[in-house]
């Protein structure tokens, strides 16, 4: 009787991070761990969604997205709902839900983890029909998003957000009218509004210190600052992931958030934006997605 044959590994790669050195390394770490490769590029109208269900029609075991956030959620968007895990080799400017699971930044360490790693399964949410594994977001912080050039993140990482954002902190506030779950609307003067699976701004810094991948919830973060002074205090409570809220930074947490925006404002998905709009709707898929992580480690 024949053996069965090595389990097809895909790999959803970042066509900004293509090339053949990268492809080379992808396909021996397969190799080396008895899988054959399968490398998958992104297209200006793909960025990844599209190759995930190409991997999972060619009977992938695990399916790589290799690259950013972006990147991350596209893969996400198609594996959701599936038995598939989802393993991440971060090349992206944030990287923000590899950070949050553990995932090593090297690409060699990050390869291990998805071809040798365990399964764990985490939340996603769903924002107006699209999956966010790490968070999206309505104002600034979407502004930000669309201010900064591709080819800085490329160059610079998570700083390249830094950069863009000098220019747009001190934008006039909005009026958002904030509901969650099933109650009354919180009516708010702010600059943003996110809602997070994972709590991360680029960089690592803990925005929403609460959030975890696992909880069946969302944490939502109001940003009001007023003035610089207000965003070195937002900024210095990031830093230290401190949860002291008061009216320029207020925190909470739904399953289901609904924000209505007095006019139409940029919005965001996991560091992708998704056009302007005067709605952002998310909700929490509880377990929805399976990815490969570090295995615990023992004590000592």
């Amino acid at each position: 009787m024949a053996s069965p044959g090595p389990d097809l590994a895909a790999f959803v790669v970042n066509s900004a991070r293509a090339g053949r050195p990268l492809v080379r390394r992808l396909t021996a770490a397969a190799h080396a761990a008895s899988h054959t490769a399968l490398v998958l590029f992104t297209t200006p109208d793909d960025s990844g969604t599209g190759m995930a269900r190409q991997a999972v029609t060619a009977g992938a075991r695990v399916v790589f997205a290799v690259g950013g956030d972006g990147t991350v959620r596209a893969c996400a968007q198609q594996l959701a709902g599936t038995d598939i895990p989802l393993a991440i080799a971060p090349l992206g400017a944030a990287n923000l839900t590899a950070h949050a699971l553990g995932i090593p930044g090297g690409l060699g360490a990050a390869l291990a983890v998805g071809l040798r790693g365990t399964s764990r399964h985490i939340d996603v949410a769903s924002v107006d029909g699209m999956i966010s594994t790490a968070m999206a977001g309505i104002g600034l912080d979407a502004a930000v998003v669309g201010a900064t050039s591709d080819r800085l993140k490329r160059r610079a990482g998570w700083p390249a957000y830094a950069a863009a954002s000098a220019r747009l902190l001190l934008a006039r506030p909005t009026e958002f009218a904030i509901r969650l779950d099933s109650g009354p609307p919180m009516i708010r003067r702010a600059r943003s509004v996110v809602v997070g699976n994972c709590g991360l701004l680029p960089g690592g810094f803990p925005i929403l210190p609460a959030a975890r991948l696992d909880d069946g919830v969302l944490d939502v973060g109001i940003l009001a600052p007023a003035g610089m002074a207000g965003w070195v205090s937002v900024g210095y409570r990031c830093v230290l992931a401190s949860s002291r809220d008061d009216h320029q930074l207020e925190r909470y947490r739904a399953r289901q958030v609904e924000v209505h925006a007095a006019t139409p404002l940029p919005r965001q998905v996991d560091g992708e934006v998704i056009g302007s709009g005067d709605l952002l709707q998310v909700r929490v898929l509880s377990g929805a997605l399976l990815v490969r992580v570090p295995h615990p480690r023992q004590p000592d």
